[in-house]
């Protein structure tokens, strides 16, 4: 990256620091991590100082310069902050000061937080013995942009203030969402009030489409994501690869079940996109009655609380998330079915909040491609 900044070394700018302790048994000792990716430093879980192999700990102040000598090359580096102060680190944690006239702590951290910087802790690291630990010479041969003093603080405030607003319109997004949700509930309730109860066998019996298999196919299969999150695209299945494993045709439309994680809300309608897939026999679709009820209504319900309840007493539980989902006991399980017209008016009202909601996950991504952008023009003047 070019610098609109003359560059130092971070040798030429910090002092290494050690303030070694000898870990005593029965003294609770905090600890601190730094996350990869310039995500910042944390408190891991205390520990008591016979449950250490290392005759020494350091402990942390405000404003030190943290770094992982293991992960240093995945941008495991960070300024510790108030809130982390007194907390200790091992050797393999070196610690910095940055000398006081020469860099700003914060505009440390907002290195950090730089593609190119991790770039740069990752070609340090090449080639060293122990799993590409970076050592505390090389880590200080790294150039960075070192703008005057006034200029870093300057800078810094600037970033500080325009991700502020950055996080206010986060916080907007999320106020959006959350309303939208709680309209969505209420309607919802509404006009299940008085509605009859029928079972699934009734108004959306399990359909099966077997699938022929040759060995020279091959099968594009669909997923569903758990938490009401979806249907997904899984690779291509080579027929060859089949086996004895039988495929059914899934179709747009369909309520879409995985049999083993329907209890964790892995339910869906298939999508007009998701045409001419299939799955195995672990994803049971079922087909709404034409004029009675429609998989959208009926998928919202059996994502609400009351709808998962039955879903997961539907389904016995096994080994670790699997809990597998009984046809018998699916088609038994009762929901709502109010006039047919209000289901539609409904999913009209689902579509303007799955709208909603798009067009807030959109402004998100932009949300979060603005940190990269704006630290670039910072490091190279330009702010």
């Amino acid at each position: 990256m070019t610098f609109g900044w003359v560059t130092a070394p971070i040798g030429k700018v910090v002092t290494p620091v050690d303030r070694p302790e000898s870990p005593q048994p029965g003294v609770i000792y905090r600890q601190i991590g730094v996350r990869l990716w310039g995500g910042g430093a944390y408190e891991r879980e205390s520990m008591d100082g016979s449950d250490t192999q290392y005759k020494t700990l350091n402990c942390v102040e405000p404003n030190d310069i943290i770094v992982n000598k293991i992960w240093a090359r995945n941008g495991s580096v960070s300024v510790v902050n108030k809130v982390l102060a007194g907390c200790y680190c091992s050797s393999e944690f070196p610690l910095y000061r940055p000398i006081p006239d020469a860099l700003y702590p914060k505009w440390f951290y907002w290195i950090t937080k730089a593609r190119w910087f991790w770039n740069s802790c990752d070609e340090k690291s090449r080639g060293t013995s122990g799993k590409n630990r970076i050592k505390p010479h090389k880590f200080l041969e790294i150039h960075i942009p070192l703008p005057p003093l006034d200029e870093q603080r300057r800078i810094v405030a600037k970033i500080e203030s325009i991700l502020s607003k950055i996080d206010e319109a986060r916080q907007l997004r999320q106020a959006i969402q959350k309303d939208a949700q709680a309209m969505l509930h209420s309607a919802f309730q509404q006009i299940v009030k008085s509605a009859e109860y029928c079972s699934m066998a009734e108004v959306a019996p399990i359909v099966r489409r077997p699938v022929t298999t040759e060995p020279e196919s091959e099968y594009q299969e669909l997923g569903v994501r758990s938490f009401g999150k979806g249907t997904f695209h899984k690779p291509v299945l080579n027929g060859i690869d089949v086996g004895t494993k039988k495929l059914y045709r899934i179709c747009p439309g369909d309520l879409l079940f995985s049999n083993v994680f329907a209890w964790e809300g892995a339910i869906a309608v298939v999508q007009p996109e998701d045409a001419e897939r299939v799955g195995s026999h672990r994803f049971i679709t079922c087909v709404a009655e034409k004029d009675v009820t429609t998989p959208e209504f009926l998928c919202f319900y059996l994502l609400t609380d009351e709808g998962i309840e039955k879903v997961r007493a539907a389904s016995p539980g096994g080994a670790g998330r699997n809990r597998t989902l009984g046809l018998n006991k699916l088609e038994k399980i009762e929901v709502p079915i109010p006039l047919y017209d209000k289901q539609l008016w409904f999913n009209r009202l689902q579509a303007q909040v799955g709208t909603i909601q798009q067009t807030q996950v959109d402004s998100q991504v932009e949300l979060d491609a603005l940190l990269p952008s704006l630290l670039n023009k910072a490091f190279k003047g330009e702010l």
